[in-house]
């Protein structure tokens, strides 16, 4: 496993998606931000749902899923909505 394992919330298989779709470094995580890194994936793994999301936000702040604030969660279930409708 690479660099992107070693953050919060990216486990092998997420690393392995997130190389396929060209990022491979925090950095390019962290520039390409978690609704379009998500966008990315979502586009070769349908079933990538909203925890994915979460995940991707806390990996890029450097904390676990459930402890980003209440306002960032909102915000990322309402842009999962849109995306969804």
């Amino acid at each position: 496993m690479g660099e992107l394992s070693k953050l919060p919330n990216i486990g092998r298989i997420v690393e392995e998606q997130l190389e396929e779709v060209g990022i491979t470094t925090c950095e390019q995580l962290k520039e390409t931000g978690s609704k379009e890194a998500w966008l990315k994936i979502r586009a070769i793994d349908s079933s990538a749902c909203i925890n994915r999301l979460l995940g991707l936000e806390g990996a890029i702040r450097g904390i676990k899923k459930n402890q980003l604030p209440e306002d960032v969660k909102l915000e990322l279930k309402e842009f999962y909505r849109k995306i969804n409708d």
